[in-house]
This record gives C-alpha cells, structure tokens and sequence, in this order.
C-alpha cells in the first residue's frame, strides 16, 4: 500500500495534501484496492461548503458504495472531472491523476486532527 508522507489522513482513508490555503483531496490507496473496480464518483460541486469529517461525496465499487467525507473544512473550489468521468482512474493513480476535490480551506489548523503518514501507516497495519 502506498502512502505519501506529504501528506494527511482520515481514518475513513480520504486523503488531503494542503498546498497554502488549498487542500487537494482524494481517497487512499487503502481505500480503492479495499472497495476494488471503482464504477462511479460524485463529489460535491462547485461552491459548496463542506465540514472536517462532513459529507463530500459518494464512491461505488463492484463490491459497496462508501460516503467520501472532507478531512478539511471549506469551499469546494474545484471537482477533478477526469475522476468523475473515468472513475477507474482511482484505482491507478489515488494519489495523482485520481484526486477528487481542491477545497479552499477555512481553517488550516484542521490538519491537526488528522494522522500524518507514518501515523496512517500504523493504523493501516491494524485493520
């Protein structure tokens, strides 16, 4: 399983990589090798205000349907369409071409809340 170390995770295995007041989010690679062939994603759009740990979306698999929650709070400033158009792409690529969401944040000490890699790398373990 890979894990980058620039990185911050929720237990829920989303992923959030905070570039200044901007956090690209996604899921684990955790996350899409558990759920398997990816089949669809919808994120929240455009402008739309999410929650730390709130809803962001929806994730389906040939095997489950997950909910996607925001490891960050703030406004939804851009969806990856390539994402919502070829879902499979999360399978292959979470950590880059696969991201879900930029979300302009509005509280940038969030990220306190949330396991750094080494961090994730431990809990991964115990599952």
């Amino acid at each position: 399983m890979e894990v980058r170390d620039s990185f911050f995770y929720t237990k829920e295995h989303e992923w959030v990589k905070v570039d200044e007041n901007k956090g690209i989010v996604g899921i684990t690679d955790y996350a899409s090798q558990t759920l398997g062939d990816i089949t669809f994603v919808e994120v929240a759009s455009v402008g739309k205000d999410v929650s730390q740990f709130g809803y962001l979306g929806t994730i389906e698999s040939v095997k489950a349907a997950s909910d996607i929650f925001s490891p960050v709070s703030g406004k939804v400033i851009e969806v990856n369409e390539k994402a919502t158009v070829s879902p499979e792409i999360i399978n292959t690529s979470p950590y880059t071409d696969g991201w879900l969401a930029i979300i302009e944040m509005s509280a940038s000490d969030e990220v306190k809340n949330l396991m750094t890699a080494e961090q994730y790398k431990e809990y991964i373990k115990n599952l």
